[in-house]
């Protein structure tokens, strides 16, 4: 299980793929990912509907891809700096690698700008 980061609506995740490959996914990695749980805007929509979920981009259940963007695994840098998260996370993205948010929470590894993933480093607060 990993939380979800961006604003696309969805905050619980789980992985059921890594496209890398290999055992583990880490920092900058592709993976597959299923929707687990979404946010929900409460008693405040207009309308007063709830229950009724408006403007996220995903549904529960919804099979999405992602990025990983923080993983509670320590990761040693070619600097010699040990880095750890307090939590796993990912980024949910479209199959041609665009973000489905539009904004970042939190602070995301700086080892994805040496994946490529420069968008997602561009939409987010801070990187460590």
């Amino acid at each position: 299980m990993l939380n979800c980061v961006d604003n696309s609506g969805a905050t619980l995740v789980e992985c059921v793929a890594n496209l890398r490959m290999k055992r583990h996914a880490k920092i900058g990695d592709r993976i597959i990912v299923v929707v687990q749980k979404i946010r929900s805007l409460g008693d405040n929509s207009p309308g007063g509907a709830t229950g009724v979920v408006g403007g996220n981009r995903v549904k529960r259940g919804d099979i999405k891809h992602a990025v990983v963007v923080r993983t509670a695994k320590k990761l040693q840098r070619k600097d010699g700096m040990v880095i750890r998260f307090d939590d796993n996370a990912c980024a949910l993205i479209g199959k041609n690698g665009e973000p489905l948010g539009t904004r970042i929470n939190g602070i995301v590894g700086a080892e994805l700008r040496d994946k490529q993933w420069s968008k997602i480093l561009s939409l987010a607060g801070m990187h460590a």
